[in-house]
């Protein structure tokens, strides 16, 4: 995520446990001498709710953030980065399938919102997206995407995943967060003991 939102940004992890905070800002900062952090935005891993953090930011003007909601009548455009908003507000950590609309909580208190399309996407493809719509000026259907695609390892091995992926230019594969096909490849490997 934040390689995606890129320098000169800053991405927010809220409403962590002390413990969750704590290690995940640890884990940030032993990437900070790897050379990649100039080309990252900045991260704060905070304890607070969203709320709360507006509340300090904005002293509770809710008109400078815009909600990323699939439920939103305006789709988000490249004219959205005109300044009116200094925040994006996403939800979840990779999407849920099928989506238990958790958004609704904070839809009803009148934050400016916009939808990214009719695809559910992972939280981190749905950051990418408004980057490249409101700072790069892409208009959200002019963006190459992937939906459900199958990430396969091997021959015998493969997983579909259920969510929209925007295109890496050079592989014409999904982008994938660094580290998650990994992940994925381990998780099929898992066995359950009952």
């Amino acid at each position: 995520m934040r390689t995606l939102a890129g320098p000169g940004s800053r991405v927010y992890f809220t409403n962590l446990s002390k413990t969750s905070a704590q290690t995940l800002q640890s884990k940030f900062a032993s990437f900070e001498n790897t050379g990649d952090s100039e080309k990252q935005a900045e991260v704060s891993c905070r304890t607070l709710g969203i709320l709360e953090i507006i509340k300090q930011e904005f002293h509770g003007s809710l008109g400078k953030v815009c909600l990323l909601d699939p439920k939103a009548e305006k789709e988000l455009s490249p004219e959205d980065g005109d300044g009116r908003f200094q925040w994006f507000l996403f939800g979840g950590i990779l999407g849920d399938d099928p989506p238990r609309d958790r958004t609704s909580e904070l839809r009803v208190l009148g934050i400016p919102s916009r939808h990214l399309g009719s695809v559910q996407m992972t939280t981190d493809t749905a950051l990418g997206v408004t980057k490249r719509v409101v700072h790069d000026k892409v208009p959200l259907d002019k963006i190459e995407y992937i939906d459900f695609p199958n990430i396969t390892f091997n021959r015998k091995e493969s997983v579909e995943m259920p969510f929209r992926y925007m295109v890496e230019e050079s592989t014409r594969e999904p982008l994938l967060p660094p580290g998650m096909r990994k992940l994925l490849h381990e998780d099929l490997n898992k066995s359950f003991d009952f």
